[in-house]
C-alpha cells in the first residue's frame, strides 16, 4: 500500500531540507556566524586566536565536521574563538583567503597572517592546534614582539583566477610571461602548495603574472592542456602554443627564482612605437603600469638624420627597462594636438616628454633637458612613484595618422598666383584709360 503525501507535507520537507542545508549553525549555536560585515570585528580586529571553517552547505564533509566544530566552540569558549563562514554565499571574501576546497580550517592570530589547520577533523585535536597557536602569541607577547590586536587584513594572491572564457584573452593572447597551476581542492598536494603559490604571486607582481585554474570546474581547459595530475604547473614564455612544465621545488623562492630566470630568455625585444592611432595608444598604453610619450620636433625641423638619432636614444632607454612594466612612444609635434594640449606639451618646444598613467588619469613631464642621462633619471623617478604627478583631464582624443615612412620631410610649394587673384580682382574686365 502506498502511502499518499499532501502537498502542503511535501513542500514543508522541502522547506526544512533547504533550511538544513543552508544553515548547518543555527542561532542558538555556540560557532560565531561570520559574513563580510562582521568579519573584520570579528576576525581581523580580534585581540586573541580565532578559528574559522570556511564552509558550503551542500558539502557533505562540512555536515559532518558540524557537531565536531559544535563541540570545539564549546570547549574553547572563552580561550579562543571558533566561527564559520559559509563561502558558497560569500564567494569573494572566500576567494580573498584563498579558499578552493572544503571544509578549510584557517586560524588568525592577531597581527599575523592566517595558517591552515591540516591536521585531524576531531575536538581534541583541534583544541590542542588552538592551544598551541595561542602559546606562540602568549610567548610573542612576554618578549615584546606584538601588541594585541591588528587590523591589518591578509593580503588577498596576486595569482589570477583563470577559466575557460577568460583564459585565451589573458594567457595566450598577452605578450607577458604566466605561470599556471592547474589544481583540484581536493587535493592535499595543492593545499600545501596554496600558501608558497600566493606568496610567489605577490612577491613576483608586475613582473611575471602567476595564475590558477581549478581543474574540477574547468574539465575543457584541464584537457587541452593535457593535465593529468595536480598540481601541474605550465609556463605560458614567448611561445603561448607550446606551454613547458615546472618541474622544480614547489617553495615560494624556487618558484620566484625559476620565473626570474624564465623572464630573463622570454622578454621581447625592446619597442618605441610611433602613435598613429587609438589602438596603438589602448595596446601599449592602456595596461603598461607607466607610458612614456615622447614628442620630436617636425621632420622639416629635425630631418630624418635627427628623428633618427632620438629614436635611437629613446630605443637604449627602453632597451634598459625592457624588464619593466613601460612602454615608450612617440609622436611627432603637432600629430596628436589633443594629448598634446592635456599634456602641456608645445609652448616649450620640441622634443618633450611625458610619463603617463592611462589607468590613473595622471602624468608628469620631463622638466629637464631631453638627453640620454635626464631620460634615463626621469624613468627611474616615475617608477618610484614620481613627484608632482598631474590630472590628465579625461581621456584624449588620438588622431589616425599616417606613420613616418623615414625620409627627410618636403616643403609643400603654393602654387604660382597673381597679385591681381590675390585681391580678388579680375583685371580683364577693367576699362582702358
Amino acid at each position: 500500500m502506498h502511502r499518499s503525501w499532501s502537498p502542503f507535507v511535501i513542500i514543508q520537507s522541502i522547506f526544512f531540507a533547504f533550511n538544513l542545508c543552508n544553515a548547518l549553525y543555527g542561532p542558538s549555536s555556540p560557532v560565531v556566524q561570520l559574513t563580510p560585515s562582521n568579519f573584520k570585528s570579528k576576525v581581523l580586529n580580534s585581540n586573541g586566536v580565532v578559528l574559522v571553517e570556511f564552509f558550503a552547505p551542500w558539502c557533505g564533509h562540512c555536515q559532518a565536521l558540524t557537531p565536531t566544530w559544535e563541540k570545539a566552540a564549546t570547549v574553547l569558549k572563552g580561550v579562543a574563538t571558533v566561527a564559520a563562514l559559509d563561502a558558497d554565499a560569500h564567494k569573494s571574501l572566500a576567494q580573498e583567503y584563498g579558499i578552493r576546497g572544503f571544509p578549510t580550517i584557517k586560524v588568525f592570530a592577531p597581527g599575523k597572517p592566517p595558517v591552515d589547520y591540516q591536521g585531524a577533523r576531531d575536538v581534541k585535536p583541534i583544541a590542542e592546534f588552538a592551544l598551541s597557536q595561542i602559546k606562540a602569541l602568549l610567548k610573542e607577547r612576554l618578549s615584546g614582539k606584538t601588541s594585541g590586536g591588528s587590523s591589518e587584513k591578509s593580503e588577498p594572491s596576486a595569482s589570477v583566477e583563470l577559466n575557460s572564457s577568460n583564459f585565451d584573452e589573458m594567457v595566450l593572447k598577452s605578450k607577458e610571461l604566466w605561470i599556471v597551476e592547474f589544481f583540484a581542492p581536493w587535493c592535499g598536494h595543492c593545499k600545501k602548495l596554496a600558501p608558497e603559490w600566493k606568496k610567489a604571486a605577490n612577491n613576483l607582481k608586475g613582473k611575471v603574472k602567476l595564475g590558477h585554474v581549478d581543474c574540477d570546474s574547468e574539465k575543457s581547459l584541464m584537457s587541452r592542456f593535457k593535465v593529468e595530475g595536480f598540481p601541474t604547473i605550465l609556463v605560458f614564455g614567448a611561445d603561448k602554443d607550446s606551454p613547458i612544465p615546472y618541474e622544480g621545488a614547489r617553495t615560494a623562492s624556487a618558484i620566484e627564482s625559476f620565473a626570474l630566470e624564465q623572464l630573463e630568455t622570454n622578454v621581447g625585444p625592446a619597442e618605441v612605437t610611433e602613435l598613429t592611432s587609438a589602438d596603438v595608444m589602448e595596446e601599449k598604453c592602456g595596461s603598461a603600469a607607466i607610458c612614456f610619450v615622447s614628442f620630436l620636433p617636425d621632420i622639416l625641423d629635425s630631418k630624418a638624420e635627427g628623428r633618427n638619432k632620438y629614436l635611437e636614444m629613446l630605443l637604449s632607454v627602453a632597451e634598459k627597462f625592457k624588464r619593466s612594466p613601460y612602454s615608450f612612444v612617440w609622436a611627432a609635434a603637432g600629430k596628436q594636438p589633443d594629448l598634446e594640449n592635456r599634456v602641456g606639451v608645445g609652448g616649450y618646444g620640441y622634443p618633450a616628454m611625458v610619463a603617463l598613467n592611462v589607468k590613473k588619469g595622471a602624468h608628469a613631464p620631463l622638466k629637464s633637458a631631453f638627453e640620454l642621462e635626464h631620460i634615463i633619471e626621469f624613468v627611474k623617478e616615475a617608477g618610484r612613484g614620481g613627484k608632482g604627478n598631474l590630472p590628465l583631464g579625461g581621456t584624449p582624443v588620438i588622431e589616425k595618422t599616417e606613420p613616418w615612412d623615414g625620409k627627410d620631410g618636403e616643403l609643400i610649394e603654393a602654387d604660382e598666383f597673381s597679385l591681381e587673384e590675390l585681391m580678388g580682382e579680375d583685371t580683364s574686365n577693367k576699362d582702358e584709360l
